[in-house]
């Protein structure tokens, strides 16, 4: 199984990103989808989660209001639009598919800089 994330880069604060995260090698609809991120020297945090049945969402606090997850089934991509960006948001965000807790996978992460 692999899942490849795209989107990040270097971004001014109050700017925008949009992260995607391509699934092709397994049954993706099944799987709950989540964003996590882990800026340096801190631990890794979820960010943003969707469910695989009813597409149901939860989000992190710090990003309510700003992030919105979403997937498409038939591309087989989660994506994670940012809005107002800051300089907190600052981390390297991974891509994970969870399967009842039996199956997990996760990607290698791309970099979001959040830097004027």
């Amino acid at each position: 199984v692999q899942l490849v994330e795209s989107g990040g880069g270097l971004v001014q604060p109050g700017g925008s990103l949009r992260l995607s995260c391509a699934a092709p090698g397994f049954t993706f609809s099944s799987y709950d989808m989540s964003w996590y991120r882990q800026a340096p020297g801190k631990e890794r945090e979820l960010v943003a989660g969707i469910t695989s049945v009813g597409g149901s969402t939860k989000y992190a606090d710090s990003v309510k209001g700003r992030f919105t997850i979403s997937r498409d089934n038939f591309k087989r991509t989660v994506y994670l639009q940012m809005n107002s960006l800051k300089p907190e948001d600052t981390a390297v965000y991974y891509c994970n598919a969870n399967l009842y807790n039996v199956m997990d996978y996760w990607g290698k992460g791309t970099l979001v800089t959040v830097s004027s």
